[in-house]
Parts: C-alpha cells; structure tokens; sequence
C-alpha cells in the first residue's frame, strides 16, 4: 500500500483521492507499484487542472456557452490532488456559464431575426427580378442579376445561424419559384430567337446562293443584284453575329461584280484615252469661239467644232463633266450672239419702238409750243415745270432709240 497527502493505493490497486467529504475511488492501476498507480492519477489531476484553465481561458474570449457546458460536465471525473479546489473553480465556471447563455440565447435570436430579413430581402428582390420579365427584357442583365442573387443565397446559407426549418423551407420554396420563372421565360425567349436566326439563315442563304450565281454575268448581274439587296433588306434580321457573318458573303458576291464593272470601266477609259486628247484639241481651237462679235462666223465656227466632237466618239468617264462643261461655255456664247441679234433685227420690236418714238416726238412739240407761250408770257413758275418735262421726254427717246 502506498499514500501520499492526497490520495493512496490499497493492495488491489485501488486509487483513491482524499477530499474534506473523505475518500473518493477514483480508478485502479493493477500490476504496478503503488507509487507508479499514484502518479498516473497525479498527472491524469494534473491535465484536469489544465483544462479547467484553459476553459477558463475560453470562457473569457466569450466562446459559446453551450460549448463551454459540455466540456465542463467531462472535467468532473477523477485523478489524485487538491480536488475541493478543482471543484470550486468548476462551480464558478457553472455560475458564469448560465448568465452566458441567457446573454448568448438573446443575441442568437436576434442573429436569427436579421438572418431571416436577410434571405428575406434576397427572395424578394428575385421575385421583383422575375416580375420585370417583359418583351424588352435585356437577358444578359436579368440572367446576370439572377446568378448574383443565387450567389448570394448559397452564401447566406453558409454565413449566417440556422433558423426553423419551416421559414427557411418557405424562403427557398419563394426563391426557387421566382427563379424557375426566370429560367423559363429565358429558355422560351432563346428559343423563338433560335428559330428567327434560323429562318433568317434559310431565306438569306438562298439570297448569298443567288447572288453567287451571278460572278460569271460580271458588271451585267448587276442589276439582279440589286434586286436581291432589296430581298435581303426585307428579310428578318438574325442575331448580329449570324447576320454579320451572312451579310460578309452577300457584300462578296456583290463586290465581285463591281470589281468586274470597275475593271470593264478601267478597259474602256483606256480604250477612249485617244478620243479625249482629239477633243481637248478641239476645245482649245474652239476657245476663240468666245471672244468672236460676228455671229455668222461664231456659228459657223462651232458647227465645224461639232461635227468633229460627234466624232471623236466617247472619252473616259471621268474626263466627260469636265470637257462636256467647256463646250457647253463655248455653246453659249454663240447662243448669246444669236439673241442680240434677233434683239435687234426683230420686226415686232422694232416697230413698236418706232410707234412710241413717234408718239414721244409729239409730247415734245406740246411741251415745246407750251414752253414758248410760257416764255412770252413770263410764267416762271409754268416754264419750270415744262423745262423739266421736255428734258425727261428727250431722255425717254435716247433710250427709244
């Protein structure tokens, strides 16, 4: 038998520990002497007292009480030392612990209370998402929104306490309904654009077929052309990718055959270089032309010039506004010759100048004989007057004349 001040060992190996209650068994350690069975339980004690410390420790840092609870209940078994003491030290933890957690239940259900609105505000906002849904839907923006709503549901889930099961079944119950509203109306929207692209593929495919055919034409499927861009303008649009793509072909088909009348047109501008250089020559033995007074050799002069200039024949295309608008210049002064001639050799004219030439000739000799009896009578004021009438009538015959 082995003792020691707070415990000892029979010759069974029986442990036991020495409280002011009196004895405690408090395990057995057969088959080893009695001052090693002693200080198995001296050291299990001496861990006791450690833990006890370090929940003391925890439950300083504001750990949960329920936790702290249930280590407490273990650390009550056994070992060899002060135990009264441990025990106390137990008891004063106990105490701490039920203040703790009434304190911690409050802030548990007020946690629960804020996670609650939180998802709340989640299923809501999902449900406000799938309630916009309408046919101008943007889905790149909906369909985004909705994922950083499920984001923030899965997190929510995982971030914040449990609460009754039945709100949080009828939260996700909310949430999934608004969000299978939101995928079926997305799937049933990207299915009618699936089949516009496709209808659209079909009617401009056979249009790119069409005008392909027309490459061997050249510059003469041209007009074919045209008419098959009016068929593309008036068919349905596809997504912009699709419809890029397509139009890419059709622009090529039609390219090639302006490529082909560019290249038809370059040919003939070359072929009509010489005839441009004949009338750039007549051009310049016309330029004359426009200084000439004497109508007959002015236009004879041009007849010569346009006789010629019919057939020099065509000149580059380019080259036409430009020799086109200097004949024209010269054209027209010929033409302006012409008018001042009939101007002045026109019967009808000329015999109503002469009427009222006669007729301005004798309001002349009124004034005239009026003024002499104005004179003889000395009437200054009369004579004023007809002086000044004879002197307009006379400027009116000047210009009779």
């Amino acid at each position: 038998m082995s003792e020691k001040p707070w415990g000892r060992v029979d010759a069974e190996g029986n442990v036991y520990c020495r409280t002011s209650d009196g004895e405690r068994l408090v395990g057995a350690y057969p088959d080893v002497s009695g001052e090693e069975a002693l200080a198995f339980f001296e050291r299990k004690f001496a861990d006791l007292a450690l833990a006890i410390s370090l929940l003391e420790q925890r439950l300083k840092r504001g750990a949960p009480a329920s936790d702290l609870r249930a280590n407490a209940e273990t650390l009550r078994a056994g070992g060899v030392g002060d135990f009264a003491s441990l025990l106390e030290r137990l008891d004063a933890i106990a105490a701490t612990l039920a203040t703790m957690e009434e304190a911690q239940s409050e802030l548990n259900n007020e946690a629960i209370e804020a996670a609650i609105a939180g998802r709340t505000a989640i299923v809501e906002q999902m449900e406000a998402l799938s309630a916009s849904i309408s046919a101008s839907t943007n889905w790149k923006t909906i369909t985004s929104s909705a994922d950083a709503l499920f984001s923030e549901w899965q997190e929510h889930q995982k971030s914040t306490p449990r609460f009754p099961k039945t709100i949080a079944n009828d939260l996700w119950k909310r949430f999934r309904t608004a969000k299978s509203t939101i995928d079926t109306a997305r799937r049933a929207h990207f299915a009618q654009v699936d089949a516009k692209n496709r209808e659209s593929k079909s009617v401009k495919e056979s249009l790119i077929a069409k005008a392909e055919a027309l490459a061997s034409k050249g510059a003469a499927g041209i007009p074919t052309y045209r008419t098959l861009l009016d068929e593309w303008k008036a068919a349905p649009r596809a997504g912009r990718k699709l419809d890029d793509a397509l139009w890419a072909r059709f622009k090529a088909a039609g390219d090639a055959l302006y490529e082909a009348k560019a290249s038809e047109a370059a040919a003939e501008d070359a072929a009509y270089a010489e005839n441009l250089k004949v009338k750039e020559a007549l051009l310049v033995e016309a330029e004359p032309i426009l200084t000439m007074t004497d109508r007959v050799a002015a236009r004879n002069a041009l007849n010569s010039i346009s006789k010629r200039w019919d057939a020099a024949g065509k000149v580059p295309r380019t080259a036409v506004k430009s020799i086109e608008d200097r004949l024209r210049k010269i054209e027209a002064a010929v033409r302006k010759l012409d008018e001042a001639h009939w101007d002045a050799t026109n019967p009808e004219r000329l015999a109503r100048q002469s009427e009222l030439a006669s007729a301005i000739h004798e309001k002349i000799a009124k004034i005239e004989a009026d003024l002499a009896i104005a004179q003889a009578a000395k009437d200054q004021s009369k004579i004023a007057d007809l002086t000044a009438a004879l002197e307009t009538q006379k400027s009116w015959l000047t210009i009779v004349k």
